[in-house]
């Protein structure tokens, strides 16, 4: 062990007194070039303060509107809607109340068929001289919607409403302007004949109280369109054309002056009853 240490002593003589530093490696180019941007960076003068953001104007503020003015000017006291409260209309007069309260009793007590606007009597069973020839619940009518007969007809309620109802959608209507109308010219109704009057014929609907026959139309100032006259002349053949064709329908036979010979004068009407329809001419 002392011969070891003996013999290391000579080396260990000769050795330097510290370790030499290494070579210094050479830096490549990139390398150098970062370096000195970040040594003037650092010896660079502070940057200076940004400017400030300028803001964005404010839109110019609009003028009032005149509705706005308008409503501020509205006195405070008066509802600005209405009134609280619907007015009440005024009370009619006691005789004008009685008057008519007699008129619609008036009218019940006329009225026929369990319609006020059909007056007239109720007859009853109504016999013929032939055995199809009978009405079994006559009604003997005077008015129809307001619309006079020339003469009281003697008819079944059927052909009653029948009636009343070609009057007000059709009769009214067709004659607005000219009239109104305040009559039907009545020219045949309850009768126990055969059709058209003709031997061996089968018993016309007249036989049965299920027909009217009507031959003019009476205005309110007392001008009378009548279908023989009127039928030719250009006034008045529109308005009877128009009356015509709107019986088709509450009535199941509507025949005129282009049906025949027989009807050149007359509407007939009558609440027959067809498979295919009313039957109209």
């Amino acid at each position: 062990m002392v011969a070891l240490l003996v013999l290391a002593l000579p080396a260990a003589a000769g050795a330097p007194v510290r370790s030499p530093h290494p070579q210094l490696r050479a830096l490549p180019d990139q390398l150098i070039d970062l370096r000195i941007g970040e040594m003037a960076a650092a010896t660079a003068p502070a940057p200076a303060p940004a400017a400030p953001i300028r803001q964005y104007l404010r839109p110019a503020v609009r003028p009032v509107s005149a509705q706005v003015l308008a409503a501020a000017a509205r006195p405070a006291g008066p509802p600005f809607l209405g009134p609280a409260r619907s007015v009440q209309p005024k009370s009619r007069p006691g005789a004008m109340v009685l008057q008519a309260m007699a008129k619609r009793q008036a009218l019940r007590q006329g009225a026929i068929c369990g319609d006020l606007d059909i007056q007239g009597d109720h007859i009853g069973r109504v016999p013929g001289r032939i055995g199809a020839c009978n009405i079994d619940d006559a009604v003997r009518v005077r008015s129809v919607a307001g619309v006079g007969l020339s003469q009281p007809a003697v008819i079944s309620c059927e052909t009653a409403r029948a009636l009343r109802s070609w009057v007000v959608k059709g009769v009214k209507p067709a004659f607005r302007q000219r009239g109104p109308v305040v009559e039907l010219k009545v020219a045949a109704h309850y009768v126990c004949r055969t059709r058209n009057n003709q031997p061996g014929a089968k018993v016309s609907e007249h036989g049965r109280g299920r027909a009217i026959d009507i031959s003019g139309f009476t205005m309110k100032d007392g001008e009378v369109v009548t279908v023989l006259k009127g039928w030719g002349q250009g006034t008045t053949l529109r308005l009877l054309n128009q009356t015509l064709k709107a019986a088709c329908g509450p009535f199941g036979t509507v025949l005129g002056p282009r049906s025949d010979g027989y009807h050149r004068d007359h509407f007939h009407l009558d609440v027959a009853d067809y498979r295919g329809g009313p039957y109209c001419r």
